[in-house]
C-alpha cells in the first residue's frame, strides 16, 4: 500500500476513533454517573480520557510499519 494512502486512511481512522470514543464516553457518563459524586466523575473521566490512547497506539503502530519488501526469498 502506498505510504500516502496509508497515512490518509490512518488519519481518518484516528479522527473517527476520537469522535466515536468521545460520544460513547459521554453517553456512558450521562447514563451512569448522574447520581454519582465528584470522585466517581473524576475517576471515570480520568480513565476514559486515557483509555482512548490504546486503540490510537495500534493505529499509529500500523502507520509506521515498514512495508514488506517484494522479491524472492521471502517466505
Amino acid at each position: 500500500m502506498p505510504i500516502r494512502l496509508k497515512k490518509l486512511i490512518g488519519s481518518f481512522l484516528l479522527v473517527a476513533l476520537v469522535v466515536v470514543y468521545a460520544l460513547v464516553a459521554s453517553i456512558v457518563a450521562v447514563a451512569q454517573l448522574s447520581q454519582s459524586g465528584p470522585l466517581a466523575h473524576f475517576i471515570f473521566f480520568l480513565l476514559s480520557g486515557l483509555l482512548w490512547v490504546l486503540p490510537a497506539m495500534g493505529i499509529i503502530k500500523w502507520l509506521i510499519l515498514e512495508p514488506r519488501p517484494k522479491g524472492r526469498g521471502n517466505s
